[in-house]
């Protein structure tokens, strides 16, 4: 099996799985119709269209920089200015970086990353409104996607890690394989995006851990503040 690995980080993110009316929320990292979704509009494949092709892929992601959740409301009026629409509430994930890793035939995954290179549609994390900070394609890798998950270096950015211990424990979601046992299930594995018909299907997903080595961990003894560091010393 071949692995497309992607670098989803960005100032926010927002992956909903189940939003709806006036409340707009997030998952704590990025979901498999989200991702999907993404890969769909680098490849130029409109809402209308089938997704045949993208149906079936494996999927994982691992919560390098988990981020924090924070909340805006919005609120609309008519043009005329004489109705106002309720309150809506939107949840995002602030300063959050994931590995995600997308399985499947090896073709299929080397066209996918040469659409991330010069995508047909805008790329977003999960909502139009938030845009991905730099290259979002790590590359196509053999391999599976469990030990890509496990043994791609860090990605979380340089100030996190040097707040963390030499070895890191991260969260992994992935899909529970065939015969496996579930942790939970969400409605998230896509069959269309069609606005007149969105339609989804449970996904049944698996939770795990990799542990990473950190190279900027602060030597011990060394206190966690350190006014020389700003003056370079």
């Amino acid at each position: 099996m071949s692995v497309l690995l992607l670098r989803l980080a960005g100032p926010l993110q927002s992956w909903g799985s189940s939003s709806r009316f006036a409340r707009r929320g997030t998952e704590i990292a990025p979901t498999k119709s989200g991702v999907i979704g993404l890969l769909a509009a680098a490849k130029g494949i409109r809402r209308t269209e089938p997704l045949t092709e993208l149906l079936g892929l494996d999927f994982g992601v691992r919560l390098d920089q988990p981020g924090q959740i924070v909340r805006d409301f919005q609120t609309a009026r008519s043009l005329d200015g004489r109705r106002s629409a309720p309150l809506t509430y939107r949840f995002y994930l602030s300063d959050a970086a994931f590995l995600a890793a997308v399985g499947g035939e090896r073709e299929l995954l080397c066209g996918l990353a040469e659409a991330l290179q010069r995508p047909r549609f805008p790329l977003y994390l999960g909502r139009r409104s938030c845009a991905p900070a730099g290259p979002v394609s790590l590359g196509l890798h053999e391999g599976t996607v469990d030990e890509a998950l496990a043994s791609w270096p860090w990605l979380a950015a340089e100030w996190y890690r040097r707040r963390a211990g030499r070895t890191v424990r991260l969260e992994i979601i992935r899909d529970a394989r065939p015969g496996e046992s579930a942790t939970e299930s969400l409605p998230d594995e896509p069959v269309s995006f069609d606005p007149a018909h969105r339609q989804h299907t449970w996904r049944l997903v698996t939770r795990g851990h990799a542990d990473v080595t950190n190279d900027l961990a602060e030597p011990a003894g060394v206190a966690e503040h350190d006014p020389l560091r700003l003056l370079g010393g």
